[in-house]
């Protein structure tokens, strides 16, 4: 019987075997594209920077817990899976695939699902303007925004660092995976090691570039601040998932899923204490554009902790499903992703038609949110119907 402490370097650079699918992280997934669409759905009608006349202070909390996670979580999810994939295709097939279902989708997006969505809000600053004449501009002149879509281009790119480090050594990411496999028993110890690596890499950043700068060339864009999060968040997903993703960190037994009070506890206590810094940034040092280095050094501190901390409560919650039973979830997992590509031009026009509408803000975001989700997964279904349209979507 192999023990958690026998895997050695012979065991992480096997070919894994064919495995069921994991329903606990096909669940956070849809889950997270469900929390996707709902940030996106309220963010007009936030307190703090909204854009329609009416607001609620509720949703600036939605936000601040959201934006602090789930991008980050995203590229975790993607992760977990980027080792088999490697092991067993190569790193050429690998990345050949990671072109058709990232590649593709980005540079379609890019022409068109993109600016049929922000050609709303040019609207609202210029009625005059068709939709011709703000696309040639968008590609031509600027700016190219790439709305969420940002997040296919930055994936692929760590995919192909990740079939680089492949080459260089298969058994690169074997303490992380021992690392897991310990975290069975010892979740705590796992916990804090991402918290420190992240923190590592995210403070310093935050620091240097403040919380709002972003890379920009044509389409492609990322937060400057964020990359080396991103990065960690994805590397660590595929650690866990070299080898044995179901009998580590992520088993369904584990103690991970058995504790969620306690990371209930650990994601509030930062997510409080960010509130504190805003107040103290609004309130105490009047809001500047430039925050000095402690308190982007305090608030980055506070961010990696809850970013790591709500993941592993989102992580313990679904992993109590133990891999059986049904779910509301499912009847939406095969189009997730879809989803995630087609809702941001249906929740923006949805917006864009609320907008004079004399509706509580409450309303507006409901209604903005429940929509989308039907109409983005309306036409992903319909996508999916088009000869070879399941191998992307």
């Amino acid at each position: 019987m192999t023990t958690v402490s026998s895997v050695g370097p012979a065991d992480v650079h096997a070919v894994p075997k064919a495995k069921a699918r994991n329903f606990s992280i096909d669940r956070a997934r849809t889950f997270l594209t469900l929390v996707v669409l709902l940030h996106h759905a309220i963010i007009p009608y936030t307190y703090f920077g909204h854009t329609d006349p009416k607001s609620f202070f509720g949703f600036d909390m939605i936000v601040l817990a959201t934006d602090s996670f789930f991008m980050a979580m995203f590229f975790f999810l993607s992760g977990l899976f980027v080792w088999p994939s490697i092991t067993r295709k190569g790193p050429a097939n690998h990345l050949k695939d990671r072109l058709l279902r990232l590649g593709l989708p980005f540079v379609i997006c890019a022409f068109t699902i993109i600016p049929i969505a922000y050609y709303a809000i040019s609207l609202r600053q210029n009625p005059e303007i068709g939709f011709a004449e703000f696309w040639w501009k968008t590609i031509t002149v600027g700016p190219w925004p790439s709305g969420p879509v940002w997040f296919l281009w930055v994936l692929f790119g760590f995919d192909l660092v990740a079939c680089l480090l492949f080459r260089l050594s298969p058994t690169l990411l074997e303490p992380i995976n021992r690392l897991s496999l310990n975290g069975h028993d010892r979740p705590g110890e796992f916990f804090v090691v991402m918290f420190a690596v992240t923190a590592a890499l995210y403070v310093p950043g935050r620091i240097h570039f403040g919380a709002g700068s972003w890379f920009e060339f044509g389409p492609f864009s990322v937060q400057h601040g964020r990359v080396l999060l991103y990065a960690s968040y994805f590397f660590f997903g595929a650690g866990i998932g070299v080898l044995n993703m179901n009998r580590g960190l992520l088993a369904a037994d584990g103690k991970l899923a058995q504790r969620t009070w306690n990371w209930v506890l650990l994601a509030l206590v930062p997510y409080c204490a960010m509130w504190v810094l805003i107040y103290i940034k609004r309130e105490i040092l009047g809001n500047p554009v430039r925050l000095p280095e402690w308190y982007e050094s305090d608030y980055g501190f506070c961010f990696a902790l809850f970013s790591v901390a709500i993941l592993f409560l989102i992580l313990a919650y679904f992993l109590r499903f133990k891999q059986s039973g049904r779910s509301m979830l499912d009847p939406m997992q095969a189009d997730a992703y879809g989803m995630f590509l087609v809702h941001y031009p249906i929740v923006l026009w949805l917006q864009y038609w609320l907008f004079d509408y004399d509706l509580p803000a409450v309303v507006k975001a409901m209604t903005a949110f429940v929509l989308t989700v039907i109409l983005s997964w309306a036409a992903t279904a319909a996508l999916r119907k088009i000869p070879g349209a399941t191998r992307i979507l």
